[in-house]
C-alpha cells in the first residue's frame, strides 16, 4: 500500500467527519426549534411546578448552554469540544453527559449487533456462493424460495414473531431487557450467562433477517462470475472444482459484499433501532427514540455524530483492506 494511497484515504475521511459534523450541527438549528422552551413547556403541560417564570428558565439554561451566543461562536466552541470527545449535557438528564449515556449504551448494541452481523454474513455469504455454483447438491439450492422470504421481513416483524412464538407462549425465553430486572451488571458468569440468554431472541431476529440479504446477493455474484474468461481459463487448466470455487469465484465475489459489510458495520450504531425498541434492548437505538421524545437536543446530536464516524471508519478500514483483497483497487 502506498503512502499517497494512505493521505488520499485519510483526507477523505478527515472531509467526511468535518461535514457530517458541520451538517449534523446547522441543519437542526435551521428548523427554527427551541428544544430548551419545549422541554419546559412539556413539564408546564404535565402538571409541573414550573408554569410560573418558564421564559425566566428558559433564559438562563440557554445561557447554561451556550444556545444564547452568536450561531458562528456556537460552531466554533461545537467543532473545538468536538475534537475533545466533549459531546455537552443531556438537557432531559442534565447534569448527565452526552457522552456518559451513549458509552453506556454503545457497548450493548455494539456486541448485539456486530455479532449478529458477522454471523448472517458469514453464513449468507457461503451459502449464496453454494446456491449459486454448478456443483452444488439439489437440496441446497431448493433452500433459495427460504432466503427470498426472510430477505423480506424485517428485522422488527421477524422480532415481534420470534418473540410471540418463543418468549410470550412458550416462555422458553425473556421477553424484554438486556438481562433480568433488578440483577447487579457483574462480569460473573451468572450475569454473562443472563445477558446471553436475553441476547438470543434480538440476534436471531437480525441473523434471520440478514441472512437472506446476504446470501441472495452473493448468488447473484456467483451466477455473474461463472461467466467470465478468468473462470472458463481456470477450467481449461484443468483446476479442481475446490480450488476454483475458492480461490477464483469466492475469492471475486466477496469483494461487493465486503463493501456492503463495511456499510452494515458502519450502520450498527443505528442498524436496528425497531428490533431494541421491541425487545426493550438498552441500546443506542432506545436511548434516540426516548431523546426524540423528550427534546433531548444534544443526545440526538451526539448519536447523530456518533453514527456520522462509525461510517466513514468503516469505510476508511475497508478502503485500507481493499488492496489487500484485489491489488488493482489501489490504482483509483
Amino acid at each position: 500500500m502506498s503512502l499517497d494511497y494512505l493521505a488520499k484515504r485519510l483526507a477523505l475521511f478527515v472531509c467526511i467527519i468535518l461535514t457530517g459534523a458541520s451538517l449534523n450541527f446547522f441543519l437542526p438549528r435551521l428548523s427554527g426549534q427551541d428544544p430548551i422552551r419545549q422541554r419546559l413547556m412539556e413539564q408546564t403541560l404535565s402538571g409541573s411546578s414550573l408554569q410560573a417564570g418558564v421564559q425566566d428558565l428558559v433564559e438562563t439554561y440557554n445561557r447554561k448552554f451556550g444556545l444564547d451566543r452568536p450561531l458562528l461562536l456556537q460552531y466554533a466552541d461545537y467543532i473545538a469540544d468536538t475534537l475533545r470527545f466533549d459531546l455537552g449535557y443531556s438537557i432531559a438528564n442534565y447534569p448527565t453527559r452526552v457522552s456518559a449515556l451513549i458509552g453506556d449504551a454503545l457497548p450493548w448494541t455494539i456486541g448485539l449487533l456486530s455479532v449478529s452481523t458477522l454471523l448472517a454474513f458469514s453464513a449468507g455469504s457461503l451459502l449464496g456462493a453454494l446456491i449459486g455454483w454448478d456443483g452444488s447438491p439439489r437440496w441446497l439450492r431448493a433452500m433459495l424460495p427460504c432466503f427470498f422470504i426472510f430477505s423480506a421481513v424485517p428485522f422488527f416483524l421477524l422480532g415481534l414473531m420470534l418473540l410471540h412464538f418463543f418468549a410470550f407462549r412458550n416462555e422458553w425465553l425473556p421477553l424484554f431487557g438486556a438481562y433480568t430486572s433488578g440483577t447487579v451488571p457483574s462480569w460473573s458468569l451468572g450475569f454473562v450467562a443472563d445477558v446471553l440468554r436475553h441476547a438470543i431472541l434480538p440476534a436471531a431476529a437480525i441473523v434471520l433477517a440478514g441472512i437472506g440479504q446476504w446470501a441472495l446477493g452473493m448468488r447473484g455474484m456467483m451466477v455473474t462470475l461463472r461467466g467470465e474468461d478468468f473462470m472458463m481459463m481456470a477450467r481449461a487448466k484443468g483446476l479442481t472444482n475446490r480450488r476454483i470455487f475458492f480461490r477464483y469465484a469466492l475469492r471475486n465475489a466477496l469483494l461487493p459484499q465486503t463493501t456492503k459489510l463495511a456499510l452494515a458495520l458502519g450502520h450498527i450504531v443505528s442498524g436496528a433501532v425497531l428490533v431494541e425498541i421491541v425487545f426493550g434492548y438498552p441500546g443506542v437505538g432506545t436511548l434516540l427514540l426516548h431523546s426524540i421524545q423528550l427534546f433531548d437536543y444534544f443526545v440526538v446530536q451526539g448519536i447523530v455524530l456518533t453514527i456520522v464516524v462509525a461510517i466513514a471508519t468503516a469505510m476508511l478500514v475497508i478502503e485500507l483492506l481493499y488492496p489487500l483483497l484485489d491489488p488493482r483497487t489501489q490504482t483509483s
